[in-house]
């Protein structure tokens, strides 16, 4: 690397302030020196790049095209350091470990065995945002997804945890005991659909079960979606580790089966992990195991 060639380390941390907390006076705040002085910065990075970061032509000061390609560089720059430095220092630990995964995934099969985790990690604080979103997984953000899919989350390190075909369920008392031949038996039924999802879209339109006027649609959060199904308020797609206790005891019927190779995974940034996501993702796997 041409030392040389980059601009002062001080000049990059006030941009990237700048860029993050959103005005100079914040940048400033946030790294303990004048907002005059977070405004000399970014001008000698500007002269010393001969680029335009910040067109201050608006009423607040706002990043160029040129200026968001460089934020995103610095965040994911500074972001590893940070990263590297929490790994090898015990005061990186302290903060708590942030965790994304589907809101049915979550109350079906992490909620229960989190004690376990608890109870061999009391030091460990986590975080969990139980959404459907696929989140980004940047430094000092979310730092392990548990996502449903095929394993492959480009740029990223995924690792199967619990293996799980996509099931259609629905409550005995919406759909009877007669036999379900074929998924074109289904129409007519209301449809409940995982917000932030595809995979039941993708699974009603792969077998032609779309654009039925008679056919209510309701799209809700996982675990609302699986609570709708246990009340028999329609037939709904999911992953079926997230309904296998309520299949077994009855409260919903399997209807289909689809045999795509699909599954849980966890799924992280490359690179060293901290001892807390290390030690959570080591306790994840070893929960799967024991109950495989």
């Amino acid at each position: 690397m041409d030392w040389r060639s980059l601009p002062s380390l001080s000049a990059l941390r006030a941009f990237s302030a700048f860029a993050e907390c959103g005005s100079v006076a914040q940048a400033g705040r946030a790294l303990s020196v004048s907002h005059a002085a977070i405004s000399q910065q970014l001008r000698a990075l500007e002269a010393r790049l001969d680029l335009s970061l910040v067109d201050r032509s608006g009423p607040r000061p706002q990043l160029t095209p040129e200026g968001q390609q460089l934020a995103k560089a610095l965040q994911e720059g500074f972001g590893t350091i940070a990263e590297a430095i929490a790994a090898l220092s015990s005061d990186g630990d302290a903060r708590p470990l942030q965790i994304s995964t589907t809101p049915g995934f979550a109350v079906a099969w992490l909620m229960p065995r989190l004690p376990a985790f608890r109870e061999a990690h009391p030091e460990t604080g986590l975080s969990i945002d139980p959404s459907s979103s696929v989140v980004s997984l940047v430094p000092g953000g979310v730092e392990v997804a548990l996502r449903y899919g095929d394993g492959n989350w480009p740029g990223l390190d995924a690792r199967l945890l619990v293996r799980s075909p996509l099931a259609v369920v629905a409550a005995p008392e919406l759909v009877g005991t007669r036999r379900y031949e074929t998924p074109a038996c289904l129409r007519g039924l209301p449809l409940l659909k995982e917000l932030g999802t595809s995979e039941a879209s993708d699974w009603f339109t792969r077998n032609g079960i779309v654009g039925d006027r008679a056919q209510g649609v309701t799209v809700l959060p996982g675990n609302l979606m699986i609570e709708a199904a246990r009340r028999g308020q329609g037939v709904a797609v999911t992953a079926r580790v997230s309904v296998q206790e309520d299949i077994v005891a009855g409260r919903l019927r399997l209807l289909f089966e689809d045999s795509a190779e699909k599954g849980y995974y966890t799924v992280t940034r490359p690179g060293v992990m901290r001892p807390a996501l290390r030690a959570f993702i080591t306790w994840l796997h070893k929960a799967a195991d024991s109950t495989s």
